[in-house]
């Protein structure tokens, strides 16, 4: 037990001695896991929010179904009847071409000048049909538009499955850019560090090799090199999150109206405590790895 806690205290003071000796590589090491997590976290953070966006049309999907002029009362409930029994249908809300007009002037401000004017109410009536939890898809979608399509006094159906479907695959491909670009970062920021490191090897390699000659495991001596590039990585990713969060605030509100033509009526949040959490995990793996690396080439140099 005392031989265990005599080379835990060893580890310990070695590698913060290492990282007293050489502060210059250690910052260049920090500044780089930093840089580069910011910008793959920027990613994140803007495939969180246009993925939540994605989840609100998914909790709206619904069909609405214009109604022809001149229908009568009987006739209005009927087609909500019908509405209401078609596949995957949870509830149908009619809307009256009172309520429609109603519903156009408060929706936003100067809209209601467009109407007044008029002698008579040019917005149809409508039933916006809501979908069941299990049938909002695209798929539930269409079904739904195929039941009602051509039925009688239906004049159109609009469900915007198009808009979303393309939505998506703007995701899909930012997601695949993310990926992408993320793994050059990752890759180039590895051998960044990694010759960092090796640079503060390099001043210490009296002292590595005076624990070979002694007898010294190559564990023993890699370790506290090892716990140097851990430490380095959590710093990194931490500043990185840290910079991140400091310019969703500080940028955000600058770029209210570029945001909102991606993003829509969606308010934008920051990365969940997982996801920062991720990115400090990856910092300290990318710190431990470059610090394998370049004691590894270190030894295959020598």
């Amino acid at each position: 037990m005392e031989g265990l806690r005599a080379r835990l205290g060893y580890v310990l003071r070695t590698s913060a001695a290492g990282l007293r000796a050489t502060p210059i590589t250690a910052a260049v090491a920090i500044l780089t896991i930093a840089l580069c997590l910011l910008l793959v976290g920027s990613f994140s953070l803007l495939l969180t929010n246009m993925e939540r966006i994605l989840d609100r049309f998914g909790e709206e999907f619904r069909v609405t179904a214009y109604l022809e002029d001149g229908l009568s009362s009987a006739e209005l409930a009927a087609l909500g009847e019908r509405a209401g029994t078609a596949p995957g249908v949870e509830r149908v809300v009619t809307v009256t071409k009172e309520q429609a007009l109603e519903r156009f002037r408060a929706s936003a401000v100067g809209r209601a000048a467009l109407v007044d004017g008029l002698d008579e109410n040019p917005l149809p009536a409508s039933l916006e049909i809501v979908l069941a939890p299990e049938h909002r898809s695209a798929a539930g979608l269409d079904r739904l538009a195929a039941a009602l399509g051509g039925a009688p006094g239906i004049a159109e159906l609009g469900y915007g499955a198009d808009w979303v479907a393309g939505y998506a695959r703007a995701v899909s491909l930012v997601r695949n850019l993310a990926l992408a670009i993320g793994g050059v970062l990752l890759l180039a920021t590895l051998v960044i560090v990694t010759n960092t490191i090796r640079l503060a090897l390099y001043a210490r390699r009296e002292e590595v090799e005076i624990l070979r000659l002694v007898g010294a495991s190559r564990t023993f001596v890699a370790v506290p090199y090892l716990l140097e590039g851990l430490v380095q990585g959590v710093v990194g990713g931490g500043l990185g999150v840290a910079l991140l969060w400091l310019s969703f605030h500080a940028f955000v509100p600058v770029l209210g109206a570029s945001l909102e033509l991606v993003l829509g009526d969606v308010t934008p949040a920051f990365l969940p405590a997982s996801a920062c959490l991720g990115l400090v995990t990856a910092g300290a793996a990318l710190g431990m790895i470059g610090s394998g690396a370049a004691f590894l080439q270190g030894r295959l140099d020598g």
